[in-house]
């Protein structure tokens, strides 16, 4: 059977915040900014590419629908670090700190949480080098 799905395009989190959600990602994780506009319904829409990687993150501002409200523990997004010693120094000095861990896991690597302005959790895993 061919496939389905030609390929994932992006993961969308809507924020009450749009520019400190955006200036969080760009500041801890080095995302870009790759375009902005507004939807149709009115939605303001930042797309954020992911280094080494086609998909992007969307991050959608509608107040109409109400404020966020992020459940713990409902998803997080995870990115790969070469280093957690070093990732951990760049966070503390962009001014946030784990909201979990660092934790070695019984793999081998390493992992950890950060929460973004919303509450959603992003995870940071160093993998063993081998």
């Amino acid at each position: 059977m061919p496939d389905i799905v030609k390929k994932f395009l992006h993961t969308r989190m809507r924020v009450n915040d749009l520019q400190a959600t955006v200036a969080f990602y760009q500041k801890v994780f080095g995302l870009k900014v790759t375009r902005e506009h507004q939807s149709p319904r009115g939605s303001k829409l930042v797309f954020l590419s992911v280094p080494n990687s086609e998909e992007e993150i969307e991050i959608t501002f509608f107040p109409d629908s109400g404020s966020v409200q992020v459940q713990e523990d409902l998803m997080h997004l995870a990115f790969e670090v070469e280093s957690m010693d070093e990732f951990a120094k760049h966070l503390t000095e962009a001014g946030y700190e784990f909201s979990d861990g660092p934790t070695q896991s019984s793999s081998g690597s390493t992992f950890a949480f950060v929460d973004a302005p919303e509450g959603y959790e992003i995870e940071v895993i160093e993998k063993p080098k081998v």
